[in-house]
């Protein structure tokens, strides 16, 4: 049995210590040697600096904008900096971070080669595939964080922020939905000409059951309410239900009818921006649920779910990009790496919105869409790896 913890037997209470950690069997120092702890300390500490400092150039130039409408609106302070910007700055930080990440990489790696850094671990014998480990450690830490916030803790933030911009700066939120038509239960098919959201109720509203393709049974009511109580309850009125057996056909007629339908508003009723308000598990049950039904409209769904993967992977493309670019020392300094640096990550991120769009305004699979950014940047990175300095 392994042991996992050491304990000073010292008996003086000054200097006791009660446990600590024996990590010695993980040899991480055979792996992890003094210059790589100074890579990723630089690296990740450019990487926060950078965030910290685009973001708040970021943030006041959002309160600039927006605080006529917060006043118009009557927004309160507190809503104000922890509804909005306490969720406001990890959404965009997480949306930008291969910008960060290149920016990072671009920066201090062009401090050591113009310090002559480089050269002085390439004297040593160290080959430029050893010195990209510390690299691709960092760019590790970095698409674990970026995939955990992305997934799990930014979707949860997202509701509150989009609440707030709901109330307080757009006031747009959609309301209402024309031509519903979904696979609510096997063989189930319901349809509703338009939906309004503030009475949660739908009209000319109708539910057809086909048994082997066959309709065997066919409502139709002027209006249908959603109970918000209780879960898939829903009020009908002023139905009719015209049952088919064989050739003979049994009509009944009523004023109300309270009944279970397994559909809700929200698998209907889209807002703009919903998708960003899903864990990566609850996106994923929902494209499962919506595909099951029939439902056409989730190509914005999809496109969420998997560019949250995509995006962790960005970290190492660009990581190595911005390596292979900055690590020559050139005369005028970094600036021209930081030129080529920025445009590389820019065009990144341009070129993943408009790969998004092939998908949604056209045939192009979701995941084919997200991922085409980083199969493309992953020849570049490639290329540019074989010509750096050995």
């Amino acid at each position: 049995m392994k042991n996992w913890f050491k304990t000073n037997t010292d008996s003086s209470p000054k200097d006791k210590i009660w446990w600590k950690p024996n990590i010695s069997w993980l040899k991480l120092d055979k792996w992890v040697k003094r210059l790589d702890i100074y890579i990723i300390k630089k690296f990740l500490g450019t990487y926060f600096f950078a965030i910290a400092l685009i973001i708040s150039i970021a943030v006041v130039f959002d309160v600039n904008e927006n605080i006529d409408r917060f006043i118009n609106n009557k927004a309160p302070l507190k809503a104000i900096v922890f509804d909005y910007y306490m969720n406001f700055i990890p959404y965009f930080s997480n949306l930008f971070s291969p910008l960060f990440v290149f920016i990072a990489v671009i920066f201090f790696t062009s401090k050591l080669a113009e310090n002559s850094e480089i050269i002085a671990m390439f004297s040593t014998g160290m080959s430029f595939k050893r010195m990209m480990r510390p690299y691709m450690i960092s760019a590790a830490i970095i698409s674990v964080v970026t995939f955990g916030l992305g997934a799990y803790v930014i979707p949860k933030g997202n509701v509150t922020r989009l609440d707030f911009e709901d109330r307080y700066k757009k006031k747009k939120k959609q309301e209402y939905v024309r031509n519903v038509q979904l696979e609510v239960d096997s063989g189930v098919i319901a349809y509703i000409e338009r939906y309004e959201n503030y009475n949660k109720t739908g009209y000319r509203f109708s539910l057809d059951k086909f048994d082997d393709k066959k309709l065997v049974a066919h409502l139709t009511a002027r209006s249908v309410t959603y109970d918000t109580v209780s879960v898939h309850k829903w009020t009908i009125k002023n139905y009719m239900i015209r049952e088919m057996e064989g050739m003979r056909e049994k009509i009944t007629r009523g004023d109300r009818l309270d009944t279970i339908i397994k559909m809700e508003p929200q698998d209907f009723l889209i807002m703009k921006g919903q998708q960003q308000t899903m864990t990566s598990p609850e996106l994923k049950e929902y494209i499962d649920k919506q595909k099951r039904r029939g439902f056409a409209n989730i190509k914005e769904f999809e496109i969420e779910y998997y560019q949250r993967i995509a995006m962790s992977f960005a970290a190492f493309i660009l990581t190595t990009i911005g390596v292979s670019l900055s690590s020559r020392k050139m005369k005028g300094g970094m600036g021209l790496h930081l030129g080529v640096g920025l445009a590389l990550s820019f065009s990144y991120i341009l070129f993943q919105t408009v790969s998004a769009t092939f998908a949604v305004n056209g045939n192009t699979p979701p995941i084919i869409a997200v991922w085409i950014p980083n199969i493309l940047y992953t020849f570049i990175a490639i290329y540019l790896y074989r010509k750096a300095p050995k």
